[in-house]
């Protein structure tokens, strides 16, 4: 009976809660598009120079609650004219509750925007089919090397400046 008392009713000690997390909602935060070339971009030769830029950020909605955007931005380039512009904005609300905190970081840099691109990647795609350009299908991004380059470049930035303080 006592052994009762000390699990909850998953075994776990009623001491230590239990992780959570959960995606609340996915959506869109903002969608652009634009041909600032068209239509004269349509008589050039399709062999265009793709730029790729993803940031992500999130917010502290409240105790257990937030808001990661993923924000991935396409230029398509032929030699020195834009051929389109794409930048979504892909959301998502998660809730995280009993996470160790420097887990956190890891969580809401990498584990979220992983779930968020594959949305973002079918958004970019319909845009660039509906401008009337070939298909764009962008690869897979590792958001864990990202995350990880983002970490290491910090620490070495901190490093920096303690070195800096240190000679003054």
């Amino acid at each position: 009976m006592s052994e009762e008392n000390l699990t909850n009713g998953a075994g776990a000690p009623e001491s230590q809660p239990q992780t959570q997390f959960a995606l609340q909602r996915i959506y869109c935060k903002d969608i652009s598009f634009e041909t600032p070339n068209s239509p004269a971009i349509f008589h050039k030769e399709w062999k265009p120079e793709i730029k790729l830029d993803i940031d992500t950020r999130s917010t502290k909605l409240d105790e257990v609650n937030f808001e990661v955007v993923l924000t991935i931005t396409v230029t398509a380039k032929i030699e020195e004219t834009t051929a389109f512009l794409c930048e979504v904005q892909q959301a998502g609300i998660f809730t995280i509750e009993n996470i160790p905190e420097e887990q956190l970081p890891h969580m809401l840099g990498a584990f979220c925007p992983n779930m968020l691109f594959p949305y973002a990647r079918e958004t970019i795609s319909n845009l660039v089919n509906r401008g009337t350009f070939p298909p764009l299908n962008l690869a897979p991004v590792n958001f864990d090397a990202i995350f990880a380059a983002y970490v290491q470049k910090r620490q070495q930035e901190h490093a920096a400046q303690e070195g800096q303080q240190l000679d003054a």
